[in-house]
């Protein structure tokens, strides 16, 4: 066993490695490689392999990732390369070792053995997780600002998996220095392994460490401690079948983004509790329904006011099926809850299916996707699992080519922008995976209230959708 696991940690390295090397130097922004380093758990965490399985929820995100950049600014007597490199560096490995510690399965990869029916995360004693320390003369101030620029360049600012590798790591990090001006943490996952809550409670515990370090293991608050427990996933077992199929091909490859265009921007926009307020009496002053009918949450009304900007942005052709996506997490949702810090995926896909672009191109299309997803998220205290498991296998059949996507990553309600590794808050943070399609991002709108989203657009569209954002809040 150990000797897989070193064969397994040597061929994740060598191919991240290349990788790393090939990506920074056709990538848009210039990035100089530091190092590469290779930071094992705490040293009393493992001694035999240690092997999780995957359940129902893991098994809808084989084969993709989670990647997010979160910038920090730093002060003038702590910016320079001399105290980034004897000071930050030493403490943000040192305190990845010892939180890695808790979340073991993160220092693992993921398998498929030909016997086994399904996946599983295996962690061998001596198995890291690779950190990769860049630096970049770009300005600060415009790479982590909330303007509109270029996608590519933020991609840069995150690593890939190996498109080659078939039994994937379960994380990659890294951290790039803008001399004299800030740095940011790029962060890769698994999203077999992860959801949106994993990735940050793990980042928040990462940051409580590095903050309170001192020598040997540290304990975590209970608002922090992740749980192992994989047995409190009580899904019927005959539904883990059925997302194995959809699956398809029995790989555990995660296709890289590719290249992004020239003409891809992204833009993080804002919405101040102000604006969601407004949006919130626009709503009920234009649907015919009563007011105890509407679902009028923050997540709601923006994701509504989002999507039907962007319907908008492509215009005509009223008649092209659209469809709405959202991952809904059922950690309260289960029968017994599940803990607070569970450490896996708990999250499942929800559609809105069967809509038509015109639904949402008259004056009415706000209000209209605010009764769509509203009543969608209020059906899920209604139906079990396995009815929307049903209802999404079906919606996925019935999906017309050409019909426009929307979905949307993160959470107003994560709480990242107070995560504090010792040199300040986050100034802002990016979720880079949505250049990959037409996704929206959604998070709390650092620490003010009101919420911010972001996406990623051709040049001439984002013209557009700004514009059209704008206008409706003013209106």
């Amino acid at each position: 066993m150990d000797k897989d696991g070193d064969a397994i940690k040597s061929l994740h390295s060598s191919l991240l490695e290349k990788i790393i090397k090939k990506r920074f130097h056709s990538s848009e922004m210039v990035l100089n490689i530091i190092k590469i380093s290779h930071v094992s758990p705490y040293a009393d965490s493992l001694y035999d392999p240690l092997v999780v399985p995957l359940t129902f929820f893991d098994l809808k995100w084989l084969k993709d990732s989670v990647q997010q950049v979160v910038f920090y600014k730093l002060t003038e007597s702590s910016s320079s390369r001399k105290f980034f490199y004897s000071v930050i560096i030493p403490k943000l490995e040192a305190s990845l070792s010892l939180v890695l510690g808790h979340f073991l399965p993160l220092a693992g990869h993921v398998t498929w053995n030909p016997q086994d029916p399904k996946p599983c995360i295996v962690v061998f004693p001596h198995d890291t997780v690779t950190l990769t320390v860049s630096e970049s003369e770009e300005d600060f101030s415009s790479v982590s600002g909330k303007g509109k620029r270029l996608a590519s360049e933020t991609r840069a600012l995150v690593t890939e998996f190996p498109a080659s590798c078939d039994s994937p790591c379960v994380l990659s990090l890294q951290v790039t220095l803008f001399p004299n001006q800030g740095f940011c943490i790029g962060i890769t996952a698994n999203h077999a392994v992860m959801d949106g809550k994993t990735v940050v409670n793990f980042y928040k515990s990462w940051a409580h460490i590095c903050k309170s370090q001192t020598h040997g293991n540290i304990l975590l608050p209970d608002d922090l401690t992740p749980s192992l427990d994989r047995t409190i996933i009580n899904v019927p077992a005959y539904l883990e079948a059925k997302m194995l199929v959809l699956q398809g091909e029995r790989t555990l490859k995660i296709p890289q983004a590719g290249e992004i265009g020239h003409d891809i921007f992204r833009i993080t926009l804002e919405l101040t509790l102000e604006n969601v307020e407004k949006l919130r009496e626009r709503a009920k002053s234009e649907s015919t329904r009563s007011h105890s009918e509407l679902h009028l949450s923050t997540f709601v009304l923006a994701y509504a006011y989002m999507w039907t900007c962007l319907v908008k942005t492509h215009g005509g052709q009223g008649e092209r099926p659209v469809r709405l996506m959202y991952a809904a997490d059922f950690r309260n949702r289960l029968d017994p809850p599940v803990h607070k810090g569970y450490l896996g995926n708990c999250v499942f896909p929800i559609g809105c299916f069967g809509h038509k672009a015109k639904t949402f191109l008259g004056e009415d299309g706000f209000v209209k996707a605010v009764e769509i997803l509203g009543d969608s998220v209020k059906g899920l205290r209604l139906l079990g699992i396995e009815q929307l498991c049903e209802l999404y296998v079906d919606g996925k059949k019935r999906v017309k080519p050409g019909t426009q996507l929307g979905t949307i990553a993160g959470s107003n309600r994560f709480g990242l922008y107070g995560s504090d590794f010792g040199w300040g808050k986050p100034v802002n943070t990016e979720f880079v995976s949505i250049d990959r399609n037409e996704a929206f991002s959604m998070s709390e709108r650092d620490m003010s209230g009101g919420v911010q989203v972001g996406l990623c657009l051709k040049k001439h569209e984002m013209h557009v959708f700004i514009s059209l954002f704008n206008d409706g809040l003013v209106n």
